[in-house]
């Protein structure tokens, strides 16, 4: 009897019940562990909202998340605190273009979205010409006034201002015939040519010019151009601007900003010009665009 009762007592101290045992030691208690953390649910990210379609040359206009960052093709897209974004396509752009949206959701996770633009492409006005391709002017004169102009168009360019004209529908710089296409380009016996990077409008020299936008004017040239002539050019912010060649006079100067459809200056037939007319061209992060499809209509309203 005395051994059952040993043998029983050996079992209920190993199973950490309470029962007959040598004295009223302590209970023995189980451990005590924390609660297992489930995984949080990762949010959804919400990629940025797209108004318009993508075209060769064209431009359209989006909404991130506010704070959010953006790259089109790996390359950082201006963003406005309120989210707001535009995004340009060059005449040559390719098929398609990558755009990633990366930002923090309220609770600090950075999440990501990518979207694949579909870019269309455009039939441009190609003239084949059965004459030998000749690069311009290389006069003396030109090849040393040339590198400082170019200079002084790169250096306008990578100016950054507080405009905001780039929010704003924008309008033709003059009203008239349109004498000149973006893009068109002449092919010389199997050798193309530079394509027009611009719109051109027909009016006699001497007729107002108004800003397309509101902007800051980043560059009035202090004399003639060897191609463009006067040349004058206006940020609109988030990396779009305007140039406005062959003027007769320039009216503001570098610095001062104007409103949409203020004068700015006058047209005429400076630079390489076969006449008096207005060249409007267009780039939004160095993408030329044509005017046509930014502003819509054409200049004769």
């Amino acid at each position: 009897m005395r051994r059952a009762a040993a043998a029983l007592a050996g079992v209920a101290v190993m199973a950490g019940c309470v029962g007959p045992g040598p004295g009223p030691g302590p209970v023995a208690q189980a451990p005590v562990g924390h609660p297992r953390e489930l995984p949080r649910p990762v949010p959804a990210a919400t990629p940025p909202r797209i108004e318009g379609a993508a075209i060769q040359g064209g431009l359209v206009r989006g909404i991130a998340r506010p704070g959010a960052t953006l790259m089109l093709d790996g390359r950082p897209v201006p963003v406005a605190a309120d989210g707001r974004f535009i995004l340009g396509f060059d005449r040559d752009a390719g098929p398609a273009a990558l755009l990633v949206q990366r930002y923090r959701d309220p609770a600090g996770t950075m999440l990501a979205t990518e979207i694949m633009l579909t870019v269309a492409p455009r039939a441009w006005r190609i003239e084949r010409v059965d004459a030998p391709y000749r690069a311009g002017k290389t006069d003396a004169e030109f090849a040393a006034a040339r590198p400082a102009e170019l200079a002084q168009i790169v250096a306008a360019r990578a100016l950054v201002t507080d405009a905001a004209g780039w929010r704003q529908p924008l309008r033709w710089p003059a009203t008239g015939r349109q004498s000149g296409w973006f893009g068109a380009q002449r092919v010389y016996q199997g050798k193309p040519g530079s394509y027009h990077s611009g719109a051109d409008i027909a009016v006699p020299t001497g007729t107002p010019v108004l800003a397309p936008a509101d902007g800051v004017v980043i560059l009035a040239a202090a004399r003639p151009f060897t191609l463009e002539g006067n040349l004058l050019m206006i940020d609109h912010g988030s990396g779009l601007n305007s140039a406005i060649l062959h003027l007769s006079r320039i009216d503001v100067a570098v610095g001062d900003h104007v409103r949409q459809g203020q004068p700015v200056a006058r047209s005429g037939a400076t630079g390489r010009a076969t006449g008096p007319h207005v060249h409007w061209g267009l780039q939004w992060m160095g993408a030329k665009l044509d005017p046509l499809l930014v502003a819509g209509v054409g200049p004769a309203g």
